[in-house]
């Protein structure tokens, strides 16, 4: 049953384009209200981590072709760009939006399938640790560029914003001090289970379709 195994693969193009779509979209607020920055942060760099990591995992087993989780990461950047200028086109500031830096990290993906001789374990283990490493130091980069985020959240404020998002004067090490080592240290270890499950993913795909 070639046809349905194809179907289901369309399908999760179509649900990982959507998701990391809307995961831009939420991510417009978590820069811009201070207070809670630093904490969203590091839950949207896990969130983010977790859609590369399943995502580029199963295709990559899916084809065996490295290079494949790159392409992947390049379908997540294109429709994340396309949610930005929607974004500028409601009247928001360029930078209100930042686009997750997704390729960096689909591109170690690929290297540790290629390094490893498209050993599957290796990928889990090490692809995982680098994807979850990399991919909050590559967003925070991304975020240097943004223009004062309480200066923007001021002008352009959100009428459905709940009460504890409100713009305030950030509360400086209210949660913790490093959201980027937390990041990464959350995501080192996550990604490698997150890995797994999309390795998983593609087993149970042939197995429930053959």
């Amino acid at each position: 049953m070639v046809w349905l195994r194809r179907c289901t693969h369309y399908l999760f193009i179509v649900v990982v384009a959507v998701n990391s779509t809307l995961l831009t979209i939420n991510t417009g607020d978590y820069i811009f209200y201070t207070d809670w920055a630093w904490t969203s942060y590091t839950v949207f760099s896990i969130g983010n981590i977790l859609m590369i990591s399943v995502g580029a995992t199963y295709y990559l087993l899916f084809t065996g072709v490295p290079g494949t989780a790159s392409y992947y990461g390049l379908i997540m950047q294109v429709y994340t760009w396309v949610a930005k200028g929607a974004w500028f086109a409601l009247g928001y500031p360029y930078d209100f939006i930042v686009t997750p830096m997704w390729i960096p990290s689909c591109m170690l993906l690929d290297l540790a399938y290629w390094a490893s001789k498209k050993n599957k374990h290796s990928l889990i283990l090490f692809g995982g640790v680098l994807v979850g490493m990399s991919f909050p130091l590559f967003n925070m980069v991304n975020l240097l560029t943004v223009a004062d985020p309480l200066e923007t959240a001021f002008k352009y404020p959100r009428p459905t914003l709940p009460p504890y998002m409100v713009p305030i004067e950030p509360q400086v090490g209210k949660f913790y001090n490093s959201p980027v080592a937390l990041g990464a240290g959350t995501g080192a270890v996550l990604a490698v289970t997150f890995t797994a499950l999309g390795a998983k993913l593609n087993t149970w795909t042939y197995r429930w379709m053959a």
